[in-house]
C-alpha cells in the first residue's frame, strides 16, 4: 500500500475521480483488514470459554476471568496516545511532511513510555490488594491469581510502549501490519492457554504463557516498525516541548474518555466479583458475546479515523455530515444483525456454546447487556468522527456523564441485587450516553458535521432500525424464561420477516441495486470460471 507522499510523487495533480477513490479505497482495504483480525479474534473468543468452561472448575474459570479484567486495566494507561499517534501521523503525510510525523509519533511514545511504569506500579498495586478486594474468592487460589496479575499485567505494560509503533501504522493507513500482529497474538494466546488448561497446570502457568506472547507481540511491533516504516523516525530526542504539549493536548480529552470507558465496560467483572464472586464466571460468559458486537463495530469503525482526519481538511461540513448519516446508518444494521440474534435465541447460543449450566446463568446478564450495548453504539460514529476532526472536547460530556452513571449505579445496585444490578447500570449508562449526544454534543459540532439531529436520527437510527419489529413482538416468548419457546416455524417466520424489512424497508433502492449488481457480477464469475 502507498503511503500518501508516495502518491503525490506519482501523480503530481490528482484527478477528481482519483481523489474521490483513494479515501474510500483505503478506508475499504483497511476495513477488510480489521475484519480479518476480527474474524481471528472473535474465533478465540469462541474457542476459549468454550474449552475453559468445560476444563476448569467455576471458580477456577472465574479467578482466571478476574485476572484478564485486572490485568486490563493497564490498556487504559493508553490515554488516547496511539489515536493520536495515528492522527497527526496521517495529517503529516497527507502533508509530506515526515519530521512533523517523526515528532509526533515521538512525543507519542514518551508518553507511553511513562504510562508503562505507572501500568507496572498499578499492577503490583492491583495483585497486593487481591484479597482485601475479592474477600468472597477461595483462599487458595489468592497466589496463583497474584502471580499471574503481576506477569500479564507488566507485559501489557511493555506493549504499552510499544503500542506507538501500531500508531504509525494507523496513520500511514496500512492496518494491514497491526492486524497481522494482533492475530498472531490471539492465536498464540489461545494456543498457550488452552495448553495450559489441558496439562493442568494452574493458573499461574496459565499466567506466564499468557504474558510471554504479549511481550512476544510487543517486540513484533517494534521489529515491524524497523522493517516497514522506519522512514517516520521514533526517538526520545526527537520529542520537543510544543510537540509533546500538542499530543497531550489532543490526548487530554481522550484520557477523559478512557476513564470513562473504564466506568462503563472495565469495572463491571470486578464488581460482580467484589459483591457476588460466585457469579464473576457466569457475567463475564454474558458479556464475551456483547464484546463480539463491540469489536465488529471497532474493526470496521477504526480506519475511519486517519481516512476522516485527512478528509476533514479537503470536505466541507456538509460533505462530513453526508458521511456520518451513512457510516450511522451502516452501523445501526450491523448492530441489529449481530444483536438480535442474540436476544431472540440467546439461551440456545449459550447452551451451544458453553453448556447448560452456563447458559442457564449467563442468559439474563446477555440478555440486558445485548440491549445496553446496542443502544450505546448507535452513536458511535459520531463519537469516531468528533475525535477525526478534533472536536472530542465537545463530546466529552456525554462520555462523562455515561461513565459516572453506570458507575454509581452499578455499585448501588450491585450491593442490593447482585450481578444483574451490574448489568441495569449498564443499560440506564447507555440511555444517558445517547441522550446527551443528540441533545449536547451534536449542537456543538455542528459547523464541523452539518446535519440535522432529526434527520441522523430518522435515516440513521430509525429506518434501519425496523428490521427489529419481529424480534420486538416475540419479547413475550424470549424474554419470559431461559429456555426460550420457539419452534422451527417461528424462527423460520422471525428470520425472513427481518430479511424482508432488510431489503426492503433498511436498504435504500440504490443500495438495493447495488446489491444486484454484485450478485450478478459475482454469477457471471463463477459461469465464466467453470
Amino acid at each position: 500500500m502507498t503511503t500518501p507522499s508516495e502518491n503525490a510523487s506519482t501523480s503530481t495533480i490528482p484527478s477528481a475521480s482519483a481523489k474521490n477513490r483513494g479515501p474510500a479505497a483505503a478506508f475499504s482495504r483497511n476495513a477488510a483488514a480489521g475484519l480479518v483480525r476480527l474474524f481471528v479474534s472473535s474465533l478465540v473468543g469462541l474457542v476459549l470459554p468454550a474449552y475453559l468452561t468445560r476444563h476448569l472448575p467455576v471458580k477456577t474459570f472465574s479467578a482466571w476471568v478476574l485476572i484478564l479484567q485486572l490485568s486490563a486495566y493497564v490498556s487504559y494507561l493508553d490515554f488516547g496516545v496511539q489515536t493520536g499517534v495515528a492522527k497527526y501521523v496521517a495529517e503529516y503525510e497527507a502533508k509530506a511532511d515526515r519530521e512533523g510525523a517523526a515528532r509526533c509519533a515521538s512525543a507519542g511514545f514518551a508518553i507511553l513510555l511513562v504510562a508503562g511504569l505507572l501500568g507496572v506500579l498499578l499492577t503490583l498495586i492491583l495483585a497486593w490488594r487481591v484479597p482485601q478486594l475479592f474477600r468472597d474468592m477461595p483462599a487458595f487460589l489468592y497466589r496463583d491469581v497474584r502471580i499471574s496479575v503481576v506477569l500479564i499485567g507488566m507485559s501489557l505494560s511493555f506493549g504499552l510502549a510499544s503500542s506507538a509503533f501500531s500508531g504509525i501504522f494507523l496513520g500511514l493507513q496500512r492496518y494491514a501490519v497491526p492486524m497481522a500482529i494482533a492475530v498472531i497474538n490471539r492465536i498464540l494466546f489461545m494456543t498457550v492457554v488452552c495448553s495450559a488448561a489441558f496439562l493442568r497446570s494452574g493458573l499461574a502457568a496459565m499466567g506466564t504463557a499468557a504474558a510471554a506472547v504479549n511481550v512476544l507481540t510487543a517486540l513484533l511491533q517494534i521489529a515491524a516498525w524497523r522493517k516497514l516504516a522506519h522512514t517516520i523516525r521514533v526517538s526520545l530526542f526527537w520529542v520537543d516541548r510544543n510537540t509533546l504539549k500538542q499530543m497531550l493536548g489532543y490526548c487530554l480529552v481522550l484520557a477523559v474518555w478512557s476513564a470513562s470507558m473504564l466506568c462503563i465496560s472495565g469495572l463491571d467483572v470486578a464488581i460482580v466479583a467484589h459483591y457476588a464472586f460466585s457469579e464473576t464466571g457466569f457475567y463475564s460468559i454474558a458479556t464475551a458475546p456483547v464484546n463480539l458486537i463491540i469489536a465488529v463495530l471497532s474493526a470496521t469503525l477504526v480506519p475511519l479515523i486517519p481516512a476522516a482526519s485527512a478528509l476533514s481538511a479537503q470536505r466541507t461540513a456538509v460533505d462530513m455530515g453526508r458521511i456520518l448519516s451513512r457510516v450511522t446508518r451502516y452501523t445501526t444494521l450491523l448492530l441489529l444483525l449481530s444483536g438480535l440474534p442474540l436476544l431472540v435465541g440467546g439461551y440456545a447460543v449459550l447452551r451451544l456454546w458453553v453448556g447448560s449450566v452456563y447458559a442457564l446463568h449467563s442468559v439474563r446478564y446477555l440478555r440486558i447487556l445485548v440491549l445496553a450495548n446496542i443502544l450505546r453504539s448507535l452513536c458511535a460514529p459520531y463519537a469516531t468522527l468528533v475525535v477525526a476532526t478534533g472536536k472530542q472536547k465537545v463530546a466529552t460530556a456525554a462520555a462523562v456523564s455515561e461513565g459516572l452513571v453506570n458507575l454509581t449505579v452499578s455499585l448501588y445496585l450491585a450491593s442490593h441485587m447482585g450481578a444483574i444490578g451490574v448489568a441495569l447500570g449498564t443499560l440506564l449508562g447507555a440511555l444517558v450516553s445517547v441522550s446527551m449526544h443528540f441533545v449536547l454534543s451534536m449542537h456543538y459540532t455542528y459547523k464541523t458535521l452539518e446535519i440535522s439531529r432529526t434527520h441522523l436520527l430518522l435515516r440513521g437510527i430509525l429506518r434501519p432500525s425496523v428490521i427489529a419489529v419481529p424480534s420486538a413482538l416475540l419479547v413475550p416468548l424470549w424474554w419470559s424464561s431461559a429456555v426460550a419457546s420457539l419452534n422451527l416455524q417461528i424462527w423460520l417466520t422471525w428470520a425472513l420477516s427481518t430479511v424482508l424489512l432488510l431489503w426492503f424497508g433498511s436498504l435504500t433502492v440504490e443500495e438495493r441495486n447495488h446489491v444486484r449488481t454484485l450478485v450478478r457480477g459475482q454469477i457471471k464469475l463463477l459461469v465464466a470460471s467453470n
